[in-house]
Order: C-alpha cells, then sequence, then structure tokens
C-alpha cells in the first residue's frame, strides 16, 4: 500500500521535471531542501487529512478497533511497542494515524508513528505521510517526541521491523524481538513509560508464499532487506470482484490491544545489565497481554508467541 502510493506520487514528481512543469519540481526540491528535516523533527500532521471520510471507510472494511485495558496518564511520555508487524500494519495505521479512537480512549495524549527513514525520501509521499502523524523512525526522531517535557506524546514504534513482514503468515505468532533493544535503551534514556501493544489479526490479511527459515527464498528476500532497508513479502490476497486472487486484503477483523504501562525511571547512561533487565520484563508483560486476551480473539488455547 506504502510502495504503491510511493511511486506515484515519485512517478508524478517525474512528470513534472520532463513537462512543462519543470520550474514547480525545482521549487519542490528546493523546498525538500529546506524541510529535510521535519519528519526528526515531530513531523508536520493535519487533523484534516487525518479525519477524511476514506479512513473510516478504511477501518470499517476489516473492521479495526483499538481495546484499552489501562489508563495512560498524559503527564508522562509513552513508547508503544507494536507487534506484529503483518504485511499492511493496518492496525498501527486504522488506529494511530486516523480515527479518533486513540484520543478518545486516551485524552491528553498525541500518537506519532515511526517508521522507515526511507519513506521520506520519496517526494510528494513524505508530505503525504506526515500530514497523517508519520515520523521518522530514527533515533533522533524517537528522542525529539519523547522529550517533550510536559509528558502527552506516545512513540508508536513497530519493534519487528520490516523484517518481521516476512513472518506474516496467517496463524503465524513469532515475533522479531529477542534482539531488538534499542527501544528499550531509548526509553531508559528519557525515562518514557514503556506500552506493549498487540494487534489481534494482523496476520491474517494476506496469504504469502512459502519462505521457510533457509529456504531460497528467504535467503534472497532477507539480503535484499539488508541492502535495501525494507523487505519484500511475496503476499497474495482477493480482489475486487472475486475472493480468490488478488492484492485487496481479506475482511479479517483487527483488534489492536494496548496494555498496561511498564513505569521506567529515566537513565541517561544505562548499562547492558539494566538494558537487558527491562527487556526481560517487556517480553514478559508482551507474552502476559496476549496470553489474558488471546481467548477473546480466536485463538486456541495451546498457542503462544515465539519471540526470535
Amino acid at each position: 500500500c506504502f510502495s504503491l502510493a510511493a511511486q506515484f506520487c515519485c512517478g508524478f514528481f517525474v512528470i513534472l521535471i520532463l513537462g512543462n512543469f519543470w520550474f514547480l519540481a525545482v521549487l519542490y526540491l528546493l523546498w525538500l531542501y529546506l524541510d529535510w528535516e521535519t519528519p526528526c523533527a515531530g513531523g508536520r500532521r493535519s487533523q484534516w487529512v487525518r479525519s477524511w471520510t476514506v479512513w473510516k471507510y478504511f477501518r470499517e472494511y476489516f473492521p479495526i478497533q483499538l481495546i484499552k485495558t489501562s489508563d495512560l496518564n498524559p503527564n508522562h511520555n509513552y513508547l508503544l511497542g507494536f507487534h506484529p508487524h503483518g504485511v499492511l500494519v493496518a492496525g498501527a495505521f486504522g488506529n494511530f494515524c486516523t480515527g479518533p479512537s486513540f484520543k478518545n480512549l486516551f485524552p491528553g495524549l498525541t500518537p506519532y508513528l515511526h517508521i522507515m527513514p526511507i519513506w521520506f525520501s520519496c517526494p510528494f509521499f513524505r508530505e503525504y505521510i506526515m500530514s497523517a502523524g508519520m515520523v521518522s523512525a530514527s533515533k533522533e526522531s524517537v528522542s525529539y517526541v519523547l522529550n517533550n517535557e510536559g509528558g502527552g506524546h506516545a512513540s508508536v514504534i513497530v519493534i519487528g521491523g520490516a523484517e518481521e513482514s516476512l513472518n506474516a503468515h496467517p496463524g503465524s505468532l513469532t515475533l522479531n524481538i529477542l534482539k531488538r533493544k534499542g527501544f528499550i535503551k531509548m526509553a531508559l534514556k528519557h525515562g518514557a513509560h514503556l506500552v506493549p501493544v498487540f494487534s489481534f489479526g494482523e496476520n491474517e490479511l494476506f496469504k504469502q508464499v512459502a519462505n521457510p527459515k533457509g529456504s531460497w527464498l528467504r535467503n534472497v528476500q532477507e539480503k535484499l532487506q539488508r541492502i535495501m532497508g525494507f523487505a519484500l513479502p511475496l503476499f497474495h490476497a482477493r480482489g475486487i470482484f472475486q475472493y480468490s486472487f488478488g492484492l485487496i486484503p481479506f475482511r479479517q477483523p483487527i483488534h489492536t490491544v494496548v496494555g498496561s504501562p511498564i513505569p521506567v525511571k529515566q537513565n541517561l547512561n544505562p548499562t547492558t545489565e539494566e538494558i537487558e533487565q527491562l527487556h526481560a520484563l517487556y517480553l514478559q508483560e508482551l507474552r502476559k497481554l496476549f496470553e489474558e486476551h488471546k481467548g477473546n480473539y480466536g485463538i486456541p488455547e495451546h498457542k503462544t508467541l515465539i519471540f526470535e
């Protein structure tokens, strides 16, 4: 979805350059130069864009629902770890970039969805994603959001990253998280409370070509992911007028459950041991959140999360 929109925006930019509107392209390049750091400085959200009617239909298509399990005090800043990545990250976009659900459930908090910096290199597309409340996933960007002295900011980070999308098969509960500890260090440095978030149904939206660990396809995908910075899952779902094949996601309900906050005391220079301890506690709370709610969303009792 992101890729198609980005290609359209880049194509439009090329048309400006090659056509009779090259001067507009030059002006935009100047704007791009002057505005380059904005995705790392809180972005430039637009409530008008976030409230478009099309997003209401987008959320209702699956449907997407945000579930609150605990209050979040707006006097603090929070780092929300979103799991799993899935193919589309529909739960993160639908709940944190569109509609009033988050604002109604957590008044006083402003969510910022952090995504790969490469998306902000796409002309025009960067303006669109920033208007929806997305910002860069760089360290500088996360620090900017969590440095808000009065509290009230919530960084939303898809912890598994693009690599985890390669595990996004229906029924999969594998999370890429054991080696991902940068978000823990950021939470400690800024004293941001950690909040685990699990999006039930995220992996059910598409079917993906079989790519088990060690297969030639998985090896190629992982190599491309290291080179380009983003993964290329081979997926399919349904079409517009038929349900057997296409790129439109299946209509499967998505329930994004926001867990209870893990209090974090600011530590500007955390030791490796302190990071490890908080990481272990986060994994424990994430698993607890999943176990407490899996029965409500059709997950068999014997199934549990797999951490890689």
